[in-house]
This record gives C-alpha cells, structure tokens and sequence, in this order.
C-alpha cells in the first residue's frame, strides 16, 4: 500500500486568489479550542466587544451552554448580546429574557445586554430589493467590536441557522425580525404572504447591513460557526427533534458566506452511517431551500462562496495518509511552484504525482 507523507502547516494563510476567504477548522469542541480558533483568525479585538450569542427557548434547546462560551468570553472582556425575541414566548419581552439568562447561567459569565431593551433603531442596507434598512437593538452602536457566534443547526423556516441568521434575526429588534421575516411587508407580525427566496434573500441583506455597521473605522466583526447538536430543529425550539448525526467542530472566519457555505458543504458531504445520519438535516435545507441564503449572500457582495479550509485542530507537522484522507474536513488548494493553479477546494492530494507544491500557502513536498 502505498502513502504519501505530507508535511502540512496549516496555520499559514493560503497564497490563492483574493477572491477566496480562510475558513478555520478544529474537530475539537472544548471551551479551550474554541478560544483557540478565535485567536486563529488572527484579529485583534479593540474597544468595546460583544459576543451574539442565541440564549435558547427552553432548557432542552440546544443552545451554546455558559461553561462553552466562558473561556472566549473572559479572554476578549466581552459582553454577551442578544435581543428580544418577534414571537410569544419566554424570550420575548426583556424581563421574561433577563429571567432566562439568570436560569441558564449567562450573567454569570458576563454581562449580558438585551440590545433592543431601551428601544430600536435602523442601519442602512446596501441591497434593498425587499427590506429597505435593517431595524436593530438601539444597543448596538454600544460596541466596537463584535464576535458573531453560532450554533450551526437546522431551522423551521431558514432551513438552517448560522452565522448568516445569527446576524439577521439574531441581531433585529423585535419589529425588525417581523420585517426580515415577511421581506418588507410588514413589522407587526412575523407571517406575511412573501415567498420564501424573499425570506431568504432579506436575511441575506440584514446580515450584510450589519457586517457593513461593523466594518467602519474603529469597529470590526468576526464569526464561529459550532457544529453541535445538529438538530433539525433551531434553538429556538423549545422542544427540537434529538440530533441524528455527530458533532462535527467548530469553523471560524472573517467571511461569513464563506463560513456558512463550509458547513453546509461539511453537512452534505458527510458520510452517513447507521445511526450518525446527516440526511435528514439536508432534507430539512433542501425542502426550505436554505442554501439559497449563502448563495444571495455572495451575490450581494457579503462574501464569498470559495474558501480554503484550514485544519487547526493541530499545530506543526502533521503527516497525512494520501490513501485515506479525511474528505469531511479538510479541502486543499493547490498551486504549482510557478503559480499555476492546480486544485481548487480539492477533497484529496491523489491525484498529485510527487514533487513539490504550494498547498493552503504552505510550500510543501509529496512522496510517493
């Protein structure tokens, strides 16, 4: 049998085009790992920093729990942030919500700051097809910094929740959640009779209005995607359906189309077996048309639909059996020593005769 022994760096940026973003990678899900592959981004956080964060519609969502998030919390000197939710609920006023931080343990951890408590405000969109300014938390302009982190599931109208649905209806105020949800029609209920792309597509132009607010001088935005609990189900589920596959990692980016887009692909291309089955969360996106929200998304201008993915799980030398690559994970990018692209977002080495390369940005040599 024959192997190839890679030796691989895979904390160097990747020498690609521009027009591709780094997608960080770690298999491990620990309050440690997930400090971990914030610090890989290589960003540093300046002013006043806020962690979004969904705090859970009961006890059984499979929210990201306190003793998680308190590592990346206390390193960044963040508050953690949300707002009030647009249906009846437990979450839907701010003291019901400040209840249901205490019950769960968030201000334990941190401050915690329910961003439309004093009132609302709006931002402007850069694409106004269907919404016209995105209505947001007055609390907002509060922070100079922010950390959008997700809990990577499904979703009863998105198809699926990431960073993309964490920045819009995560970050709307109350009325501004009813607007994205109907695509403009309306603030005072959540039901219009929009289609669903138009759903889609205002989510898409809510997360950019936000990730342009933050883009400012002075200000910056970065985002986690945890792959945990894959439930069909959001956590805003008081009661979701258990998780029918595997935990996967935790992905990090400054692209968030090209975070979400990574873990959709993660979810797709996973290898499902007797009971670690991905299929009924693809059904969940597919019959919602979820990924329709990463793929506006980069039309607009938010992101980009091509990524590396960068293994950090480990650091160093790592060697990599050619005749047994993880194909779930990582995905390699490949450019002879004279600049000729050779793979793109490629799943596997094998096809690469021995010799030398530039792989994810790291000059590298493959033996056969």
């Amino acid at each position: 049998m024959k192997k190839a022994f890679l030796i691989l760096s895979l904390l160097c940026l990747s020498l690609a085009s521009s027009a591709q973003s780094n997608v960080y990678f770690t298999s491990e899900i620990t309050p440690e790992s997930l400090v971990h592959i914030f610090q890989a981004l290589g960003v540093e956080p300046n002013g006043v920093v806020a962690v979004k964060i969904s705090t859970g519609e009961s006890s059984k969502s499979n929210y990201l729990k306190p003793e998680f998030i308190s590592g990346l919390v206390n390193v960044t000197g963040a508050s953690i942030v949300e707002c009030n939710t647009a249906y009846g609920g437990v979450r839907d006023n701010t003291a019901s919500h400040l209840k249901v931080v205490a019950e769960r343990g968030f201000d334990q951890i941190a401050k915690v700051d329910i961003m439309d408590a004093e009132g609302e405000d709006t931002i402007p969109v850069a694409d106004t097809t269907w919404i016209k300014y995105d209505i947001v938390g007055s609390h907002l302009t509060n922070y100079d910094f922010m950390i959008n982190l997700a809990h990577f599931k499904g979703h009863a109208r998105g198809g699926y929740g990431g960073v993309l649905k964490n920045q819009s209806i995560g970050m709307a105020a109350r009325h501004g959640k009813c607007y994205i949800h109907t695509a403009g029609q309306t603030t005072s209920n959540i039901y219009g009779n929009n289609t669903q792309d138009s759903f889609l597509e205002s989510m898409a132009a809510a997360a950019q209005a936000v990730h342009d607010y933050f883009h400012q001088d002075g200000k910056n935005i970065v985002y986690i995607n945890v792959m945990n609990n894959l439930s069909v189900d959001c956590d805003c589920n008081p009661n979701p359906a258990p998780p029918m596959m595997a935990d996967i990692g935790i992905l990090a980016s400054t692209d968030p189309v090209a975070l979400d887009k990574a873990c959709l692909d993660l979810v797709f291309d996973f290898n499902s077996t007797p009971g670690n089955d991905a299929q009924p969360l693809i059904d969940r996106i597919q019959e919602l048309h979820g990924t329709h929200t990463v793929e506006y998304a980069a039309e607009i201008g938010l992101g980009s639909l091509q990524y590396n993915l960068i293994d950090v799980t480990t650091t160093g030398l790592q060697e990599i059996d050619q005749e047994h690559p993880n194909p779930k994970f990582l995905r390699y990018n490949v450019f002879s020593i004279d600049g000729r692209k050779l793979l793109n977002n490629a799943r596997s080495l094998e096809s690469l005769p021995a010799g030398i390369y530039i792989i994810n940005g790291q000059k590298q040599v493959i033996t056969r």
